[in-house]
């Protein structure tokens, strides 16, 4: 994509995670997106076939750069149990600085239906090769942690993001269980 195209693809972007901290995503229409954008519902559907589809594209973008932020933020030459650290507080850092993003993610996803099923299952794909890129460090194979197998994984994922989702649904922050991560996190990983 020329550099045009990618700048008002991310002003629509900008603008719909604008609309949903403003008034939520039930409440946004493409109107909203696009007067927000400051561009025309043509350039919208130039785009995105759908609201749907703009918010799969946002939360895409917003995962690619949250694993991003995650796998930057760990020293594969740290200790094993100071990685799982750093990689919890990377994780909780990156969703409280797009809070109304997260709480859309947890609440508003499911009820796009099929069209999130994929959003949903591409998201955890990623983060499994996360967390396995993680695992797989020599600290991680020295201490007889990694590699870590992808059913853990799994567990360790659903675990965190139900533990999230209940959390902040509750009017509490990421924040608020960042020990209890932490401390569950490498119960579960710790191969003793």
């Amino acid at each position: 994509m020329t550099r045009a195209v990618n700048d008002f693809r991310q002003r629509l972007l900008d603008a719909l995670e604008s609309s949903i901290a403003e008034d939520g995503y039930a409440k946004t229409t493409v109107a909203d997106i696009v007067r927000r954008a400051r561009t025309s519902r043509r350039t919208f559907y130039e785009h995105f076939d759908s609201r749907e589809a703009c918010f799969v594209a946002l939360l895409s973008d917003a995962n690619a750069d949250q694993i991003r932020q995650i796998s930057d933020a760990v020293d594969p030459s740290a200790p094993w149990q100071k990685q799982v650290r750093q990689a919890i507080e990377a994780w909780i850092s990156s969703g409280e600085a797009r809070p109304a993003l997260m709480l859309s993610w947890i609440r508003d996803v499911p009820s796009l239906g099929a069209v999130a099923r994929g959003l949903q299952r591409d998201s955890l794909e990623s983060f499994i090769d996360m967390v396995g890129a993680l695992g797989a460090t020599d600290e991680f194979r020295a201490a007889g942690v990694g590699p870590v197998s992808r059913p853990r994984i799994i567990m360790l994922l659903g675990g965190l993001r139900e533990l999230t989702a209940i959390t902040v649904e509750e009017g509490g922050r990421m924040s608020d269980v960042a020990e209890e991560a932490v401390d569950a996190s490498i119960a579960l990983l710790n191969p003793h």
